[in-house]
């Protein structure tokens, strides 16, 4: 049972992550994790946030094959681009109603820590529609969102099985991680200006319809 401020132990943390407590102390030595709160010599107890970041690597390590060298750093990285919700909506001028609602559809995932780099991008993304008029006013809420991420859902799948089909074994743990982390910007740009180049030139076929 967690304490009344939210601090877990060891086995409410493994229970709660699905991690063994020896891979979780593993992490610890490794410094994935940052320093639990000790009472004592032989006692500590760790913030529930402890709980998705275990997770995170985990599925970093399962998914990505990445090795924990790596994770450490992809985390240390996301640590620092974090923002909370009223930095976010201070910086971008999106109203709390809109964040909380694109949360409520998991659009934007923050975590104890708040929101990551690729939330941070989609708030960005959001506000720029929205000071160029895609606003509530003529039709457009946040379920629009739900279109694109329908639609990417099985294009990642399919993404996800090419690359384990053609990295696994064929290439070191590290050297696969490292190519997937390198791909994963030219990625978004080559899909943004495909999805460009369709639109523009759906319109201009409507047009000439």
């Amino acid at each position: 049972m967690a304490t009344p401020d939210g601090l877990l132990k060891m086995s409410e943390l493994a229970e709660r992550s699905g991690v063994s407590a020896g891979t979780i102390k593993h992490y610890l030595r490794e410094g994935l994790l940052p320093e639990p709160v000790k009472t004592s010599r032989n006692m500590a107890y760790y913030p529930p946030e402890f709980v998705e970041r275990i997770r995170t690597i985990k599925r970093l390590q399962e998914e990505r094959f990445m090795p924990l060298k790596l994770i450490k750093r992809v985390l240390d990285a996301d640590d620092g681009a974090r923002i909370s919700r009223a930095e976010a909506r201070r910086r971008h001028g999106v109203p709390e109603e809109v964040l909380a609602r694109l949360e409520k559809l998991e659009v934007l995932t923050p975590g104890g820590r708040g929101y990551d780099a690729d939330d941070v991008a989609i708030i960005e993304a959001i506000a720029r529609f929205r000071a160029g008029g895609y606003d509530e006013q003529l039709g457009f809420t946040v379920y629009d969102t739900l279109r694109y991420r329908k639609a990417l859902a099985p294009l990642v799948e399919e993404e996800v099985r090419t690359l384990l089909d053609r990295l696994t074994g064929e290439v070191e743990v590290e050297r696969a991680a490292e190519i997937i982390a390198a791909g994963a910007e030219p990625l978004r740009e080559l899909i943004g200006a495909m999805h460009s180049k369709l639109l523009l030139a759906e319109l201009s076929r409507r047009r000439a319809g």
